[in-house]
């Protein structure tokens, strides 16, 4: 009965187009060019038969130094294969597998000392022999790799590791994660990208970026926080790759642990940021990381103190350290903002970003379940007491019953959806181009917006409402052009047929008012029957609850589709805005709650026990005439 219930409702969204995974299959790869929007418009199906994909733009490998130090052993090839569908072992033993392939995915190790940890764990090459070496070699508890990953910190700038770096170790490591991508690359079937990390982070203020080649081409040796830790450097490398017919864009992850830094309203120099500024950032960086395993990006419950849900999976930390992280400049959707309020004020906008989410996992495997959660840093957190969510057999040196870790903040999430002509490179790279991209926080929710200046409600009985979302409006990622009446929107959300049923759509619309940034959170559509109160804009509870003695969620609440149509009730053409949609389910067991049933033992209670899962699309932009 489900397995039918879960195939009527596939094909009752088809005739949307939002069928997903297990798309049909393409004979042939289109041809790849150096610039965006590559593959021709006329050999592409129309837009209207974009179709959903999910995957994974965040993944390390062996090759990273830090994942080989934590005991991944994963190459690129394990880590395709488990993007497949295969399992593939992590380090401590047991066995990873996803419930089903995932459609696109990119192995992203860390350019800075890339595959110089496996060639010092070699005993036949000349670089084990340096006494830098030794650590790598020889640590086996978790606190000797912990001080083995520690030791290499302080060569992570430029000009500290020329003594124990072989260029010629990173160009193979390089050479053979292109291979790999190469290797797994099966158009119309599953995507792969040759992609790096580059992983700036000047006093643990978290500046990453992972860098998504769009086709075969690729340069020689990556461009590495040992080159500069300034990322206008890299958008710079970039853009001298274009040159060279090398496209590429790269994706900022964990602005929550930049301490302010990622979305600063200053450049590199402390100088006040500008038009030329905006536009290479933008060329370079037309999406955002805005959830993954070290937490969610999307706000704060300081900067958006009436958003009941802005407390979502909060990482306060810069990366790996207990450094508290600032809040201001840390956060997209403050960004957002003051991307647009550059925009009324200055005439320019270097945070007009599209959504993405991933795992940034460092066993090659992405954790995406919260059922089942090995969190990312192999040997250092790949069991339930590791990550503090179980307690220990004996309290510690300082009376702790529980792990102390940071890894308590983190969670299980995410993917990037695209929606897109078919699984190939030159269709999913366009997606993100043109932003036409969600993230969500694990499950594979399908969300739809199209928005259009005074769109008829009647739209929403059009036999083909894609169809005419698309020739009527625009999709997510898009642009409204000034015209008659507010800005109107068609939202759209499918559940995961493997995860709990949608509770409600919301839209998050900022705008600009003398000279600030405002927010507010509308819900539009309520799972249930249930109608949004005009006065508070939200739905009412739905009743859905989470049993948290064996984490079964209550039957009958929720809906595997949401539908609506939203006016923008207080639009004033004179202002800026950006409107982006957010799909929350019914609430489920957190991962550590489903640790602590697995091991009989009560949740922590000063944990969320529960959580709601989400997506969130990429916005559009209201910009007023002239």
């Amino acid at each position: 009965m489900k397995q039918r219930l879960m195939l009527a409702m596939i094909l009752a969204w088809g005739a949307a187009g939002l069928t997903g995974c297990g798309a049909p299959e393409q004979d042939a790869e289109p041809a790849v060019d150096a610039a965006p929007a590559a593959a021709a418009a006329g050999a592409q199906p129309p837009a209207a038969e974009r179709q959903a994909y999910f995957g994974d733009l965040h993944v390390h490998t062996f090759y990273s130094f830090d994942a080989f130090i934590f005991a991944t052993r994963a190459t690129p090839d394990d880590a395709y294969r488990y993007a497949k569908g295969e399992p593939l072992a992590h380090p401590s033993g047991f066995d990873m597998q996803l419930d089903r392939p995932l459609d696109f995915y990119a192995v992203t190790d860390h350019a800075m000392f890339l595959g110089m940890l496996p060639a010092m764990a070699d005993p036949s090459t000349e670089v084990s022999k340096l006494p830098f070496a030794k650590p790598f070699q020889t640590a086996q508890t978790a606190a000797e790799r912990r001080e083995a990953f520690l030791g290499i910190r302080p060569f992570l700038a430029p000009g500290k590791a020329d003594d124990v770096l072989d260029v010629n170790v990173v160009k193979s490591a390089w050479q053979d994660i292109q291979g790999a991508a190469a290797r797994h690359n099966d158009p119309g079937k599953f995507t792969t990208f040759v992609a790096y990390e580059y992983t700036s982070g000047p006093d643990n203020q978290n500046l990453h970026r992972n860098v998504i080649f769009q086709g075969d081409k690729a340069p020689d040796i990556p461009f590495a926080r040992l080159d500069s830790q300034n990322p206008e450097d890299l958008w710079q490398w970039m853009d001298g790759l274009r040159d060279q017919g090398i496209e590429a864009l790269a994706i900022p992850h964990n602005s929550n642990g930049s301490n302010g830094q990622m979305f600063k309203l200053t450049d590199w120099a402390g100088d006040p940021l500008d038009e030329a500024y905006a536009e290479q950032r933008m060329r370079n960086e037309p999406l955002v990381e805005v959830t993954q395993v070290k937490g969610d990006s999307e706000t704060h419950p300081l900067l958006s103190p009436n958003d009941e849900w802005a407390d979502f999976e909060t990482m306060p930390y810069r990366i790996a350290t207990w450094m508290d992280s600032d809040i201001n400049g840390s956060y997209v959707r403050q960004a957002l903002g003051n991307g647009i309020t550059l925009q009324a004020t200055q005439g320019f906008n270097p945070y007009k970003f599209g959504m993405a989410g991933a795992s940034d996992t460092h066993t090659g495997a992405a954790s995406l379940d919260e059922a089942n959660f090995f969190s990312k840093v192999g040997l250092l957190d790949g069991t339930a007491q590791l990550r503090g969510s179980v307690p220990l057999d004996e309290p510690d040196a300082e009376g702790n019953i529980y792990e102390k870790t940071y890894y308590t903040n983190w969670s299980a999430a995410g993917l990037t959806g695209v929606w897109a002509e078919q699984n190939s490179r030159a269709a999913i790279y366009d997606a993100f181009r043109r932003k036409e991209t969600f993230a969500t926080s694990g499950p594979r929710m399908r969300v739809r917006m199209f928005a259009a200046m005074g769109l008829d409600p009647a739209i929403l009985q059009a036999e083909d409402l894609t169809g005419a979302g698309y020739a009527n409006g625009v999709p997510m990622g898009g642009d409204l052009l000034p015209g008659d009446g507010a800005p109107a929107f068609i939202l759209q959300a499918l559940r995961d047929p493997l995860s709990a049923p949608l509770q409600r759509i919301q839209i998050v619309k900022g705008w600009v008012a003398d000279g600030n940034p405002q927010e507010q959170v509308f819900d539009v559509v309520c799972a249930d029957g249930l109608q949004v109160d005009k006065t508070t804009n939200r739905c009412p509870d739905n009743g859905a609850t989470v049993n948290l003695s064996t984490c079964e969620i209550s039957a009958g609440k929720g809906a595997g589709e949401l539908k609506g149509y939203w006016q923008d009730p207080a639009f004033d053409p004179g202002q800026p805005a950006f409107y982006y949609v957010r799909v929350l389910e019914n609430p489920t067991c957190r991962w550590s709650t489903w640790d602590a049933v697995r091991h009989g033992v009560a949740p922590r209670e000063d944990f969320p026990a529960t959580i709601q899962e989400r997506a969130y699309s990429s916005p559009v932009w209201y910009t007023p005439a002239g």
